[in-house]
């Protein structure tokens, strides 16, 4: 099955990979594809970078769906019979629609959005972001207004965070020690009994932060677990899209050693999840030249550049050096198809002389998808 097929038979593509291996312009290039397939695309993206919303045709990504204006991509040469739309995930407007939706009157919601707390944790708190760009996921997808979405996976250190950032961002706040403080302060507050221990522990934090911070936390904590039935019931869902039929995970990597490693992390993380990578897509990657071509018959033709007693050895150390690349490109790749499972879909993009910076690259790249 080709990366055009894969993309031709599934609603959601979800593109993982290391930083520096072309993850963002990969999916970018799946998503202009599948536009120009016939397909309503959105492309969702976590990376902000001008010079991919550039090479989309955009001025700059907004925290709204775009679409790419069709005047664009026909001017350059594009025929696009379906639309290209892009966007960039707005983590608070998320968190935000996520308190509206699961709050359990006006009272409750205001509360939340209007606690000078909910400010860090819906925009700072480990895992806020790769779990609001699973929710933004679901939540589009659930709109029906797309026939395939690309979502770009989140910069962080570990590419997969993303999968366990529901629960993390849950056991961040909803934990004992936050049950014990709420419990314990709720007791001190209304007269009641609790140890000595936990009086001291109160004592010494009010001095620090004053009775008045404390409340806020407590409160805080209390509403916003009210909410997390709505919030782990969501991330169930999210979890079961992700492995249905409809989504596919393709594997972006280059042929480095280093970056194919770490693809086979990726790959291996995902298996514990019950994930299959439908496709690994291998950017970069050099061809070896044409062993039938004498490098240094080709000075003559380059005299036009001046005359070079040493161009002859030059072209033949470039023409070997092409050769290692090649090899060494080659063993990346043998090494992934050896240590993946044989059914994935593998896609080499070669390395191109020019930099993939405008809607052309990206249509050039995704020429390779059929290879």
């Amino acid at each position: 099955m080709s990366l055009s097929r894969i993309i031709r038979e599934h609603q959601v593509v979800v593109c993982v990979g290391s930083g520096g291996v072309g993850k963002t312009t990969s999916s970018a290039a799946i998503a202009l594809a599948a536009a120009r397939d016939g397909k309503r695309v959105l492309c969702l993206t976590i990376d902000p970078a001008k010079r991919l919303a550039n090479s989309l045709g955009l001025a700059r990504f907004e925290e709204h769906e775009q679409r790419v204006d069709p005047a664009v991509l026909q001017a350059q040469g594009i025929d696009c019979k379906g639309s290209l739309h892009a966007m960039m995930l707005d983590m608070k407007g998320t968190f935000d629609e996520l308190v509206n939706r699961h709050a359990k009157d006006a009272a409750q919601r205001d509360r939340i959005l209007n606690n000078k707390l909910y400010r860090y944790v819906s925009t700072s708190l480990a895992g806020t972001q790769e779990y609001m760009a699973m929710e933004k996921l679901h939540a589009v997808r659930q709109g029906a207004n797309y026939d395939l979405i690309v979502l770009d996976t989140p910069p962080t250190t570990n590419a997969l965070d993303f999968l366990d950032a529901p629960e993390r961002l849950v056991a961040a706040i909803d934990s004992p020690m936050m049950r014990w403080f709420v419990e314990t302060f709720e007791q001190s507050r209304d007269g009641g009994l609790f140890g000595k221990s936990a009086s001291f522990v109160l004592k010494g934090l009010a001095r620090f932060t004053g009775m008045e911070f404390l409340q806020l936390v407590s409160e805080f904590i209390v509403d916003l677990n009210a909410l997390f039935g709505g919030f782990r019931q969501r991330a169930t869902m999210v979890y079961d899209d992700l492995r249905s039929d409809h989504v596919a995970f393709v594997l972006v990597t280059s042929p480095d050693p280093t970056t194919v490693a770490e693809a086979l992390y990726f790959g291996e993380r995902l298996q514990n999840y019950a994930i299959t990578p439908k496709a690994v897509l291998v950017n970069r990657v050099h061809r070896a030249p044409d062993p039938n071509v004498d490098p240094a018959a080709l000075a003559p033709s380059l005299t036009s550049l001046g005359p070079s007693p040493e161009l002859p050895s030059k072209l033949e150390r470039a023409h070997q050096a092409a050769h290692e690349f090649a090899i060494r490109d080659q063993e990346g790749v043998q090494q992934l198809r050896d240590r993946l499972d044989p059914g994935i879909d593998y896609t080499e993009i070669p390395a191109f002389d020019m930099d993939v910076h405008d809607l052309q690259a990206l249509a050039l790249l995704a020429t390779h998808f059929d290879d």
